[in-house]
């Protein structure tokens, strides 16, 4: 062929696969923008579920698809007609959101990334809803039909003041409190739309009703402040952060502002000094609480919810190898031990509130303050208690054996209590057990992530099924007879193709959890390259029945990888001694329990090229994934560090210190 004919040709050819390549690239900057747009297609489903007591309706918060702002509904459960009660542009006009940096970083330590209503409260008797929208405080009284609605305006009323934080209602309904700009412990009578503040003497280093940064951040504790039970005192926390270092944080798109100063404790330098107090509701001298805050200086749990019940409060001292509950006399503040537990590594905070109303931790006290629940790692693996008023036990509820990850309500009229676990570490169920004692009932069967939050007076649960297959659910469920009651309308998209990911265990004397995602074109002959796509620390298990977690490992898969997930010793929820093996060292075990487990899959799978290994992680995988290339390049030929701790000495004392 001669040359002029030829460069038609060639130029058609890479014209052809210029083209091929642009499409490539528009699919995969297509695939990233609606990961971000949805949030891994999350967006759209119903958030913080609630039900009225009469059980005649449910409310919850839900955004649009592709808008993060959530927005207020209504479910009438008998019609199955849903309406909008509330929408922030009604509350704001038009106008944009405004939060302050306290604000800001409180929603942070929350990992709360959405706008709007971002929560809402409803009073005990369900006639009144509490919102917050640029920190000022907005109650809605509840229309008796949607007629009401259609014909007249929501009744809102706007309470006094601004920059208010945590809002939460007195339990007779008739109060709000919240913490305010000013560091004080402000009440709110709605009677007369009144406010005052029932503290005194806060500064720029003293503040009143608010929690320290490592209660937010580690322990899961986001209150600073309790209502008693019968709305007439409240508990509140003195914040004492004279003695913490200062950080200062700058905003890169507003290098004219002033950077912002917060307290934070780094690792071996002060912790925040705090003290409890009581005070009635109309102010007055508080009551100091006793306990020892310098032995046992982390304020963990507290729990107020039954008038017949005593103030219980759960603390621990600095290095998390011993913590005490103590009973509070509500009227001298005199402290009396309800029971002890050591640990010679570090005892872990059972803090994952699976959405009970009030987010409630134990101690879970019985109405008649006669008996409570209590969870514990005692016996070398989580389990679930009941013990005496005076911290005696009195039996096991759980198996060693069944794998308790949270506890969702105790219902005493019918005898038992619902928890989350099963036997499976990579899979949550929905489970209920007896009081009595005995086997419990698994109450949700897909392979998945499912939960559950119970409201007694409706007797009700709002189960929540996310499995494996992709389906999801929020369904409304009869606490006496497990029917269908009814189901909270999702508006999420779902991808086009949900990823391809094996759930495994490998071989050997460990076993660890894995998950292999191949290319949509897997050809069992040819050898791919891997990415080890890694967390491998504490508090976080990688290797879950959760797929939309998977969609990002699938994509990489496709351009011609092995993608892996491993979990080793360090993680949670395969036992004490699993997990605290790292004690005083992150890297060894973990890096050694990767590699081995990667050698593990390769024997079992050959499609693994070995030779040609990269790993990516985030936060603590950013910290593994940098000394995985440091330590053995041998093994891994390349890493990616996403936000990686790279001096433990300035991460937080909670977390680091262990």
């Amino acid at each position: 062929m001669q040359s002029h004919h030829l460069l038609p040709l060639l130029a058609g050819v890479f014209s052809a696969a210029s083209a091929r390549a642009a499409i490539a690239e528009d699919a995969n900057l297509q695939h990233f923008r609606d990961l971000a747009e949805t949030r891994n297609y999350t967006l759209g489903r119903p958030v913080s579920p609630k039900i009225t007591p009469d059980a005649k309706y449910a409310l919850f918060l839900r955004s649009a698809p592709r808008d993060p702002t959530l927005r207020l509904f209504e479910l009438d459960l008998v019609s199955s007609r849903e309406r909008e009660l509330l929408t922030p542009a009604q509350l704001l006009g038009g106008a944009e959101e405004s939060l302050s940096a306290e604000e800001k970083a409180r929603r942070e330590r929350q990992r709360q990334s959405l706008k709007g209503f971002t929560a809402f409260e409803m009073s005990k008797d369900g006639a009144r809803l509490l919102v917050t929208l640029s920190g000022k405080l907005y109650v809605m009284q509840r229309a008796e039909s949607a007629a009401d609605t259609v014909n007249a305006p929501p009744r809102i009323t706007t309470l006094p003041g601004s920059g208010w934080i945590d809002p939460q209602f007195s339990p007779d309904g008739n109060f709000v409190a919240a913490a305010g700009a000013d560091r004080e412990l402000h009440v709110l009578d709605l009677a007369g739309a009144t406010e005052r503040a029932i503290t005194r003497g806060s500064n720029e280093a003293l503040t009143h009703g608010r929690a320290e940064f490592v209660a937010e951040e580690e322990m899961s504790r986001h209150h600073g402040y309790w209502w008693s039970p019968d709305s007439a005192t409240l508990l509140y926390q003195q914040t004492d952060e004279s003695g913490v270092e200062v950080r200062y944080v700058a905003d890169p798109l507003h290098p004219e502002r002033k950077p912002t100063a917060f307290f934070y404790p780094r690792a071996g330098t002060p912790n925040a000094v705090v003290k409890l107090f009581l005070v009635s509701r109309g102010g007055g001298t508080p009551v100091p609480v006793s306990w020892d805050n310098v032995g046992f200086p982390y304020l963990a749990h507290v729990a107020w919810h039954e008038k017949n019940a005593p103030l219980t409060i759960l603390v621990q001292n600095r290095q998390q190898t011993e913590q005490r509950l103590l009973a509070i006399d509500t009227s001298t503040g005199a402290s009396r031990e309800l029971l002890r537990e050591t640990d010679a590594a570090w005892l872990n905070l059972d803090d994952n509130a699976a959405g009970s109303p009030g987010n409630r931790r134990p101690p879970f006290w019985f109405k008649d303050g006669r008996q409570f629940i209590w969870t514990t790692e005692r016996r070398g693996a989580w389990q679930v208690e009941l013990r005496d008023a005076t911290g005696a036990i009195v039996r096991e509820l759980t198996p060693l054996t069944f794998n308790y990850r949270q506890f969702i309500a105790l219902d005493e009229p019918a005898g038992g209590f619902y928890v989350r676990g099963g036997d499976d570490p990579r899979e949550i169920h929905v489970w209920k057990f007896p009081l009595s004692g005995g086997a419990g009932i698994r109450l949700t069967r897909e392979r998945g992530q499912h939960n559950a939050v119970f409201f007694p007076e409706a007797r009700l649960l709002v189960r929540t099924s996310d499995a494996f297959d992709g389906t999801y659910r929020n369904d409304l469920v009869s606490a006496n007879d497990v029917r269908t009651v009814a189901t909270l309308p999702s508006l999420a998209e779902t991808p086009t193709q949900w990823p391809r990911t094996e759930l495994l265990r490998t071989s050997g004397p460990l076993a660890f959890d894995a998950a292999v995602t191949r290319p949509r074109n897997f050809s069992t002959p040819k050898k791919h390259p891997v990415i080890l796509v890694v967390y491998a620390g504490p508090t976080s298990k990688r290797v879950v029945a959760d797929i939309r977690g998977f969609l990002t490992d699938q994509w990489m898969a496709d351009q011609g990888y092995v993608v892996v997930r491993l979990d080793g010793r360090g993680t949670p929820w395969r036992g004490r001694e699993w997990e605290r093996v790292i004690k005083g060292n992150f890297i060894d075990v973990a890096l050694q329990d990767q590699i081995a487990g990667l050698q593990a899959l390769a024997a079992q799978h050959p499609e693994m090229d070995l030779t040609r290994v990269g790993v990516s992680g985030w936060s603590f995988g950013g910290y593994f994934a940098a000394m995985a290339v440091a330590r053995r390049p041998d093994v891994f030929r390349c890493g990616v560090a996403g936000a990686p701790v790279v001096t433990w000495e300035n991460y937080d004392t909670h977390y680091t210190e262990r």
